[in-house]
Order: C-alpha cells, then structure tokens, then sequence
C-alpha cells in the first residue's frame, strides 16, 4: 500500500488530534482513572481501531485489512506482557494514582515517535538487505524460548543501570512535585521522581520494540501497515494499563502463548521463502493462542482461588489445639 506523503501527514495529524483531545480535554485535570473510565476508554480505542480497519478494506482491499488486523492482535497481546513492566516501575517508586495518566500519556507519546524511526529503518533494511528478516525470525525464536523459561519472579526497577545513571548524574529532588517532571529551585533545574519514572517507562517500550516490530514484519512488509498497526495498539495501552493493572497477575499461561505465538510468526519469518502461510492462517493461529492462553489463566487461577479455603480447613483441622489436659 502506497498511501503517498499525504496519507502519511494525514494520519500522523489524526493521531496528533486525538492524543491533545486526550490530554487537553478529556484528562485535563489530574485523577485517578477507575475501572468503569478505563473500559469506557478501552472500548472506544478499540472500536476506532476496527473502524480504520474497515477503512482499509474499503480503500485499499480485504487483503490489507487482514494485514493490519493481524498485526493489532500482536502488537495488542505483546502489549500486555509489557503491562507487568509498567505495573512494577509505577509501584516500586509510588507513583500517586492521579498522576499515572500523565507518565503513561507522555511515556506513549515518545513511544510513537521511536516505534515510527523503528520501523523506518526495519523497511530501509530489509528493503536492500532480504536475509535480515532472517535474522529477524531467529530473534523471534530466541525470544519465545526465552520467555517461555522466564521464571515467575519479581524485578527490581531499583537495580536498573538507567535509573543508576540517572542518580548519578542528574539532580533530583526527593519527592513528587505534583503532576511536574522538572522543577525550577535554587537557580537551577532538577529532575522529579515522575520523570525518572517516564525514563523508565520509555526504555521498557524500547526493550518490548526490539521484539513486537520484527513480529509484525512477518505479517506483512508494508511499512504504513505495520506503522498503523503500532500506532492504534499503543494509544489503546493507556487505558488497558489501567483496565488490567489489578489483574494482570491472573494471566498465569500468558507467557505460554506468547513464547508459542513468538515462535510461529519467527518460524514463519525463517520459512518464508520455503512455506508461505497465508495471512488468515496466521491469525486464526495467534488468536487461538491467545485466546488458549487467556482461558486457561483464569481457569487456573480461579481453581486456585476455591482450593485455597479448603487447604486452610485442613490445615486449621490437624493443628494440634495447646493447653488442656
């Protein structure tokens, strides 16, 4: 798809206009975004998501809106694995609920402009070098197998040599300032915890671009629809953040099937000249991953939940009472 510089500037403005709406209508004050606000927002993202879906399948063919929809999935169900990182930065420095809107907003906004430049130079690339998307399917496999022995176990954003970087070398003050990243005093400026927050923040994305760009590579070489795709899942990750952020650690399998659907779209990426998998394929593939590694997550996690006061019951019952003769 060719869309010309007109499509580009035209979108890139669309997506402009919708992030100041955002900012400077709808989140203008700083508040603690609930539960019924974060599904109200996740519903219309993903509805304007669908709607430029059905856009490209009038404008520019079924085929290219397969495309794009495939890559949404992807880039969506990475995303949540992505949502754990964002849960531990924003509880290890305590960010007020009223400001997290804020990072996430801002934090997003820098993430447009890395993944565009991302996959700039991922078209470049492969667009003159055709063995890189090989090296790109190996990527992909190293990581599904890497997340697949990752150990359920807790991260230290303390330790992070970013946040050790930023310590040393740029003043702060030690509290938050309200909703500021910067504060002006004694004459010069320093650093709030909420943009050593936003840092952080913002390197998570780097390290998660590394992986979900050359995914949606495989879908398809078409840089706007992989660029489109990007876009409408990352204006969507705000309000999921905020939707899942209390549950989240119910997806117990989630590591499964993404590992698993990393390792299809990689093996695809390496096959390509060999097999071709047609796009449908492809997504009835990652969406009955996903769709697996979600239901089995809550299943678990819900058996576990009820087995729980019967383990108690037992335990409580042979506990030997003291005192007494």
């Amino acid at each position: 798809m060719q869309p010309g510089l007109t499509g580009w500037v035209l979108f890139n403005a669309f997506v402009l206009a919708l992030l100041a709406l955002d900012l400077g209508v709808f989140h203008r004050r700083a508040h603690e975004v609930r539960f019924r606000e974060a599904a109200l927002w996740s519903a219309a993202w993903v509805t304007l998501s669908l709607s430029f879906n059905g856009l490209l399948y009038v404008v520019a063919g079924p085929q290219k809106a397969l495309e794009f929809l495939t890559g949404y999935l992807v880039e969506k169900s990475l995303a949540v694995d992505n949502l754990f990182v964002f849960v531990m930065i924003l509880t290890y420095f305590a960010v007020p609920a009223k400001y997290q809107h804020r990072v996430l907003f801002w934090g997003i906004l820098g993430a447009l402009v890395m993944r565009g430049a991302f996959i700039g130079a991922g078209a470049w690339v492969l667009d003159r070098w055709h063995w890189v998307i090989y090296v790109f399917g190996g990527l992909l496999l190293l990581t599904g197998l890497k997340m697949l022995r990752r150990r359920e176990e807790s991260v230290d954003p303390g330790r992070n040599p970013v946040l050790r970087l930023m310590r040393r070398f740029v003043p702060m003050v030690g509290e938050f300032r309200g909703a500021k990243f910067a504060v002006r005093e004694g004459g010069r400026w320093l650093a709030t915890p909420l943009l050593v927050v936003l840092v952080m923040v913002e390197v998570s994305d780097v390290v998660f671009a590394i992986d979900s760009i050359p995914a949606i590579f495989a879908i398809t070489p078409d840089p706007f629809i992989v660029y489109t795709s990007n876009v409408f899942a990352i204006l969507g990750l705000r309000s999921m953040y905020f939707l899942l952020a209390g549950v989240v650690h119910r997806f117990v399998h989630l590591k499964y099937a993404l590992s698993a659907v990393l390792a299809f779209i990689g093996g695809k990426m390496v096959l390509m000249d060999v097999v071709q998998v047609p796009t449908l394929v492809s997504l009835c593939v990652i969406a009955a991953l996903l769709v697996t590694g979600v239901l089995t997550s809550l299943w678990a996690t819900r058996r576990r939940a009820l087995t729980r006061p019967v383990v108690v019951a037992l335990a409580i019952r042979r506990t030997p009472l003291s005192g007494g003769g």
